[in-house]
């Protein structure tokens, strides 16, 4: 107990920082006149009456966040704000006449603040725009990580930022300092995320989307999360401008965000082009894009620029965990839907806003295996494992190794649990994937023509289970689970 009452207080400033974030959709609201003001009211001042129960009652346990108070924290913060979150759809649910169970709100405020972009929402093209647009304001806000725009702004933290900031960043390279202090190298990163949506929505506005329309669509491009206000998703447009707008921006965001902000603060970029994980992960994308557009016209499925047009698009849309559409492509040749899911896993760099095991690891591992066919052929030979000119240490290949065993059998677990309930053995393998990548675009019943809401209860919350593990990069909260962890 004396381990989580300190976290417990930072979780209410979290909480009270989190309340802030409803102000948009309230101000979308009284912008609409849609009459759901209340609802954004009452979710922010019950938001703020248990931040200030949490406060009071926690107040004097105030110390440093050691490492495993920062896995506390965020694995709280993970379970704990979707609840929040869920709220305002609740109220807004019963308002206009839809009312929604909690299992399927908490589904989809999981589903937004972890940028997987599933719903079991319909007649999206109806819903308020406040619905609308905070649905695709959590998808912006868990982009770039609450914890880490926390590091950023919340003095309180202190010098344990530095903890909270290593478990909360993606990937196998959190250790890495790219200024002295934690809270400046969080502020530059919202910086450059911050930059980035700007110059997004301004270019979905100039290719002809509305304000609102090119703020939500912002919102859901820049943060990987692919939540749409239109049922239609993407292919609402149709506009090979916007698509092209859109693969830039999910390109751009599908790289670590670090790159950018060391290439700015420098004015030198020629480090980012060096950069081994930001070319596989470009190679991957494009290369992959390339690769289903040849195989629709090869199959006849479309003519020369439309394959491009649309294998480009689904590609990088699927495979960097955006998950929008433009088409139904479970009709196409069946090697496609099935390769960009498999994609999705690996295609998005460390520090990135996109989900699945990042390039990063994948390198190390080809490396690695590399690294031990070498050893069978000269038993003797020294050869470290570099990536680029830095050689890496065996620290980081061994939890490498270990994240990939508790990757694979966390999706084992889960399809095996789906299974039990008599889904289809593609639907229940692709859920759990496409949770577990946080892409949110599966296959079987789960298509781009479907949503989750076919799904019984227990399935969404099996999937729900998936979004989280794949947000937390599953260590951390396997590790919350041991008894070793709660041992002092």
């Amino acid at each position: 107990m004396s381990d989580v009452l300190p976290v417990l207080r930072l979780l209410c400033a979290l909480l009270a920082m989190f309340a802030g974030a409803l102000l948009v959709p309230l101000s979308a609201s009284l912008y609409a006149r849609d009459g759901l003001w209340a609802c954004y009211v009452i979710s922010i001042l019950l938001t703020l009456l248990v931040a200030s129960v949490l406060w009071f009652s926690t107040r004097k346990y105030q110390r440093d966040l050691l490492p495993r108070h920062g896995v506390m924290l965020v694995s709280m913060v993970w379970v704990v704000l979707p609840i929040f979150a869920a709220i305002p759809l609740l109220l807004a649910s019963y308002a206009i006449n839809q009312p929604m169970s909690l299992t399927h709100a908490y589904f989809e405020a999981v589903s937004g603040l972890t940028t997987t972009g599933s719903t079991v929402m319909s007649n999206l093209d109806q819903l308020p725009l406040s619905v609308n647009m905070w649905r695709t304001f959590m998808q912006w806000i868990g982009g770039m990580g609450i914890l880490i725009l926390a590091v950023a702004v919340l003095p309180l933290l202190g010098v344990g930022a530095s903890q909270l900031f290593k478990a909360e960043a993606a990937g196998p390279v959190k250790d890495t300092k790219l200024t002295p202090r934690m809270t400046e190298t969080a502020k530059g990163l919202w910086g450059v995320y911050v930059l980035f949506s700007l110059f997004c929505a301004l270019g979905y506005w100039w290719a002809g989307m509305t304000p609102e329309d090119a703020i939500m669509h912002m919102f859901s491009t820049v943060s990987l999360g692919g939540l749409s206000p239109h049922d239609n998703s993407f292919g609402h447009f149709q506009s090979p401008l916007m698509e092209s707008i859109a693969i830039v921006f999910m390109l751009a965001a599908s790289c670590n965000f670090a790159l950018y902000f060391v290439a700015l603060r420098k004015g030198n970029w020629v480090g980012f082009w060096r950069d081994i994980e930001m070319r596989a992960t470009m190679v991957a994308l494009v290369g992959g894009g390339l690769l289903v557009a040849a195989l629709l016209w090869i199959k006849g499925v479309y003519d020369p620029l439309q394959a491009l047009r649309m294998g480009m698009f689904q590609v990088v849309s699927v495979a960097t965990t955006t998950g929008y559409a433009t088409t139904d492509y479970l009709g196409w040749p069946v090697f496609a839907p099935i390769f960009m899911l498999m994609l999705s896993g690996v295609a998005t760099g460390a520090g990135s806003t996109g989900g699945g095991i990042k390039m990063a690891r994948m390198l190390i591992l080809l490396k690695q295996a590399k690294r031990e066919m070498t050893r069978i052929i000269h038993p003797n030979a020294v050869q470290p494992v570099r990536m680029g000119n830095a050689v890496v240490d065996n620290r980081m290949i061994f939890s490498v190794l270990a994240f990939m065993l508790m990757y694979g059998a966390t999706v084992i677990v889960l399809s095996m649990t789906l299974l039990l309930t008599d889904l289809d053995p593609v639907t229940a393998f692709s859920a759990v994937l496409a949770s577990v990548h946080c892409t949110g675009a599966a296959l079987g019943r789960l298509g781009p023509s479907s949503n989750y809401a076919v799904l019984t209860d227990f399935q969404l919350w099996v999937c729900t289970l998936g979004m989280l593990l794949g947000r937390l990069e599953i260590l951390s909260f396997i590790a919350l689970l041991t008894p070793a962890f709660w041992r002092r």
